[in-house]
């Protein structure tokens, strides 16, 4: 069983001793932590919460502790049900709350579940506002109302249309444009919350929809992140319907994937990449990933004429570095779009929009759009680590080692070559090292990441 506390959020897997799992003492916990968090960044005063979970079987346990939580903290809650992550952050600042919380583990399997939370601009708490969350669950440091100033329900309803119309006003999405390619889609949704509002949104595009695990009962029928070992019966399935594309949402709805007409993979760093591609092509500008993104958004960017910008890994690093640059479009390698035109988080509906209008003005095909935008290929490793190995001190050698390099040490060590580069971090969880390459052929990525897997265990 496992529970991890980062400044993110709280997740861990359901079931067994509380300090070791997410149990629902622990729950109790954390959601005090975060009213009494409130209390002090907000001041004094009767606060309100907006409350959403993805699909997951053990959400609707998970959902009645936290909402009996924040009523108890004295919190009003805005309960909206069933709904995906960029749902709930654009609900906090449309009902102008004070926070928000989303019960959702994201891709991890359905044994899993946690607290992602919010502030009051419907963004992820930054490192500082994380800790000091734990630092007051460590010394249960929150407190509970007294009866007259326990917390309501103030409002309960489901939130998803209102955000399928927000996606569908953005000024970029054409659904003129879609309609008349007459698009047959696939949708995989893991059987979560995607499952309903995917579908939605395609048809009130006029778009013809194709079913596959859109049911939101927690049963996921495969490993729920969107990779491609994962999607092999969708891309079966894309190709026996004759379907246009496919697409892809983990549980929680802020990535997503692309499946070509053909079967083969659009690439999760490349949803991004497309969707930068045509939002550039109108109004131009700068963007920002973080540094285990692929190097073609700033191959895109630059023959835009805009600036790129790198942050550290985590969305909400990545956030801040846009709002620093002024990026226009940005978001993860991971199938994460950040549009800044409707919110500062990764969504998957405002990627769907945007890539189906610009996939529909082309006039191509899936895969001839793939073939038009620089060939990069990745490679994901990682060694495991013996105990009293130093790892800070192990990246600070690798960073003398490659000093002739363009070396990045925001986060970890990246080291960019003319052609490829390397992106080494330690995980915060395992006691590993990750080792994200990329290059041009996938055999000369693996060949890049073995020659530095090669230097850090002469190290060690």
């Amino acid at each position: 069983m496992a529970l991890i506390k980062s400044i993110s959020g709280i997740r861990g897997t359901i079931g067994g001793a509380t300090g070791d799992s997410l149990t629902p003492i622990d729950l109790v916990k954390f959601t005090a932590s975060y009213c009494k968090f409130l209390t002090e960044s907000l001041g004094e005063g009767k606060k309100r919460v907006v409350l959403g979970r993805d699909a997951r079987i053990s959400g609707e346990m998970v959902e009645n502790i936290v909402r009996g939580t924040l009523m108890g903290c004295g919190v009003d809650v805005i309960s909206i049900g069933l709904a995906t992550t960029p749902t709930v952050e654009v609900a906090v600042t449309e009902y102008k709350a004070d926070g928000g919380i989303i019960l959702t583990a994201s891709h991890n399997p359905k044994q899993w579940n946690a607290l992602k939370l919010l502030g009051n601009k419907g963004e992820f708490l930054n490192d500082k506002e994380g800790k000091r969350i734990l630092e007051i669950a460590a010394t249960d440091g929150y407190r509970f109302a007294q009866v007259d100033e326990l917390g309501q329900v103030v409002i309960s309803e489901s939130f998803d249309e209102r955000h399928i119309d927000m996606v569908l006003a953005l000024p970029l999405v054409d659904i003129e444009a879609v309609r008349a390619r007459r698009f047959k889609v696939v949708v995989d949704a893991v059987n979560s919350v995607g499952g309903t509002v995917i579908p939605e949104l395609l048809r009130r595009m006029g778009v013809e929809v194709v079913e596959l695990y859109c049911t939101p009962n927690g049963h996921f029928p495969h490993n729920p992140e969107p990779l491609p070992e994962h999607l092999r019966e969708i891309a079966a399935l894309v190709v026996e319907e004759k379907a246009d594309l496919g697409i892809v949402v983990d549980p929680d709805v802020d990535r997503l994937a692309i499946v070509n007409e053909d079967g083969t993979m659009f690439g999760e760093e490349y949803t991004l990449v497309a969707v930068a591609d045509y939002i550039l092509g109108k109004v131009g500008g700068n963007t920002c990933s973080n540094l285990s993104s692929s190097r073609a958004l700033a191959d895109v960017t630059a023959k835009h004429g805009g600036s790129y910008a790198a942050s550290a890994v985590g969305e909400v690093n990545v956030v801040a570095k846009m709002k620093e640059t002024g990026a226009v479009i940005g978001g993860e390698g991971n199938g994460g779009i950040i549009y800044p035109e409707l919110h500062y988080g990764r969504d998957a509906l405002v990627g769907v929009a945007l890539f189906l209008t610009y996939l529909a003005k082309t006039g191509m095909s899936c895969s001839a759009l793939r073939a038009t935008f620089p060939a990069y290929y990745m490679s994901k490793n990682k060694i495991e680590l013996t105990a009293g190995i130093d790892v800070d001190a192990l990246l600070v050698k690798m960073k003398e080692k490659y000093s002739a390099e363009k070396v990045t040490d925001i986060d970890g060590v990246k080291i960019d070559f003319p052609t490829e580069w390397v992106h080494l971090r330690k995980s915060n969880t395992e006691p590993i090292i990750r080792i994200y390459s990329e290059s041009h052929s996938p055999a000369a990525a693996e060949a890049i990441a073995g020659r530095i897997i090669a230097d850090i265990k002469s190290f060690i």
